[in-house]
């Protein structure tokens, strides 16, 4: 694993609890669109999303570490998921989409990190080059409470936190609200 991107809390999966189907349904995916899973993981939100955009849509699972994608690729060869794609990337340094590209860009549990680095700038350059104009980009975060799952307090964003991030790269905040016990989503459409 690459030192540069691991953090105490990096790497885990939060399948258990949080449903990958609510997620994306207050994320507003819709059949058709050009997904991105930013930081995927385990890929269970990209599965999901590969399920929701259908035939006519497209799903790029991203991530870092290896094992992640292998086995998100294990996942896609087993299940047949035609249109789904993992892929091994930093999206600190470039994320392998053409520009203009994705109607829908995910991150989940994985903005703190970046904060976290001092990471946030390059991964939005990335992120602003490859989203289309009016685009979406849904960011979920552990709620920032003491003794909640998640990283540690300190490395928690508030919902606050978050739309001041997505305002400063050119996201118009659509809607914030609570998912399920835990966490929080953040909408946010990319300005013209």
């Amino acid at each position: 694993m690459d030192k540069k991107h691991s953090h105490v809390h990096s790497g885990k999966s939060t399948q258990n609890i949080i449903n990958a189907e609510e997620v994306l349904k207050n994320a507003g995916i819709k059949s058709g669109d050009v997904f991105l899973d930013a930081g995927c993981g385990d890929g269970y939100i990209s599965i999901e999303a590969s399920k929701m955009v259908g035939k006519q849509g497209r799903v790029y699972a991203v991530d870092v570490y290896p094992e992640s994608i292998e086995t998100v690729k294990t996942k896609i060869r087993d299940n047949d998921f035609n249109n789904m794609e993992a892929v091994l990337a930093d999206i600190t340094e470039n994320i392998p989409l053409n520009d203009d590209s994705v109607d829908h860009v995910m991150m989940a549990n994985v903005l703190h990190g970046f904060v976290a680095e001092n990471e946030v700038e390059p991964v939005m350059d990335n992120i602003n080059r490859i989203i289309k104009s009016g685009g979406i980009f849904s960011v979920v975060e552990f709620r920032k409470i003491e003794n909640n799952p998640g990283p540690p307090f300190d490395v928690k964003l508030s919902s606050e936190q978050v739309i001041e991030i997505l305002a400063q790269y050119g996201f118009d905040t659509i809607n914030t609200q609570k998912i399920g016990t835990f966490h929080y989503i953040v909408n946010g459409l990319r300005k013209p």
